[in-house]
């Protein structure tokens, strides 16, 4: 077996992200926009004068795949202590939303003991959090990141699809009273929805002493109503937050691969971070696969070729089998995404099926 997961570029990975499932208690807006309201602001951008390809803007309900196609928690372990194995040592639980698997504590607690495995979070859109932040800690859980674009309840609720501000930010609080280190946010910026929001966000989180990411807006929605005109740059974000905030750049030059630029507020307290792949893409640093749900590596977020690895999991695959089939399918791994060029082509799959 391989000793590293290297690419033909040069690239080792070391980051696996592990979807446990497609399914999801929120719409949001930039991924899942069902509701009647994400319709509408999309309508409402095309109704403004504005030059945007013909794509529907109707409410779509996904179909999730049957349980039967979901990996069990023995696939993916066996996943990733091979991956483990080939140098991957963080590993993220992701979904859709993660919680909404049934004893998903159960596989983080068999993920934590895997030899290798050195970091292990958890991405949530927090609203079921409470219910499983002691078990989650129990079995080893090393951090968590929360989805929270909003810190208006009816903004929240007009970007999700669901009333659940509150939960979220009890979640976020319980993580930093039970010592998660560090607890992250997570904000995607669109134009004309929650840009006004920029600076409220900045402010809580060096209130309440967190790091808090700024995502540009992707084209991962299942409606495909993605428009470039809706993208707030990460240049943008920064200029705006300097004029409010003494910011001072934190040195990354010892991890090249973080998605996030990142700054300190002057008091130390809390940090912001700006993940910026549309205006400014990191493929060239990128170390990173995913697993979804349903067992498809995916070598970059915006491929459009999928690795199904279920066949090998539940068949007469050995473990070297694994390795030697991943070691594979890294070596042809993207150059990077094509966001912005003529030729780009929007996954199939969004980012609740994808995992991010």
């Amino acid at each position: 077996m391989a000793a590293e997961l290297r690419d033909s570029h040069g690239r080792i990975m070391r980051d696996l992200r592990v979807s446990v499932t497609d399914r999801c208690n929120f719409r949001c807006l930039y991924c899942l926009p069902e509701t009647e309201e994400a319709a509408n602001f999309y309508r409402t951008r095309w109704e403004a004068g504005r030059q945007l390809k013909p794509v529907s803007v109707e409410p779509i309900a996904y179909e999730w795949k049957p349980k039967a196609h979901l990996l069990t928690y023995e696939e993916i372990e066996r996943v990733v202590r091979v991956a483990a194995g080939l140098g991957i040592n963080k590993v993220r639980v992701t979904g859709g939303e993660p919680l909404l698997r049934r004893g998903v504590e159960q596989l983080v607690g068999r993920l934590r003991r895997l030899p290798g495995v050195e970091d292990l979070a958890l991405t949530t859109n927090g609203f079921l959090f409470a219910r499983k932040a002691e078990a989650l800690h129990a079995a080893g859980l090393n951090r968590v990141s929360f989805s929270m674009d909003s810190l208006d309840r009816e903004n929240f609720r007009r970007m999700t699809g669901r009333d659940g501000l509150g939960e979220v930010l009890e979640g976020i609080a319980m993580a930093q009273r039970m010592g998660f280190r560090p607890v992250k946010v997570n904000a995607v910026v669109i134009r004309g929805m929650n840009d006004h929001e920029l600076e409220s966000l900045a402010a809580y989180a060096r209130e309440r002493d967190l790091s808090l990411r700024f995502i540009e807006f992707m084209p991962l929605d299942s409606s495909r109503a993605w428009q470039k005109d809706l993208v707030v740059t990460g240049r943008e974000i920064l200029e705006r937050l300097n004029q409010r905030f003494d910011l001072r750049r934190v040195d990354q030059s010892s991890h090249p691969s973080e998605t996030a630029r990142r700054w300190s507020f002057e008091d130390g307290r809390g940090e912001i971070g700006i993940i910026a792949p549309v205006s400014e893409p990191f493929c060239g640093h990128c170390n990173r696969l995913r697993l979804t749900a349903d067992g498809k590596i995916r070598t970059c977020l915006f491929s459009i070729v999928e690795h199904d690895l279920r066949p090998l999991l539940r068949g007469e695959a050995t473990d070297d089998d694994l390795g030697r089939r991943l070691t594979e399918i890294v070596l042809g791994k993207e150059p990077g995404h094509r966001i912005g060029q003529p030729d780009f082509v929007q996954p199939a799959r969004t980012m609740s099926c994808i995992g991010g």
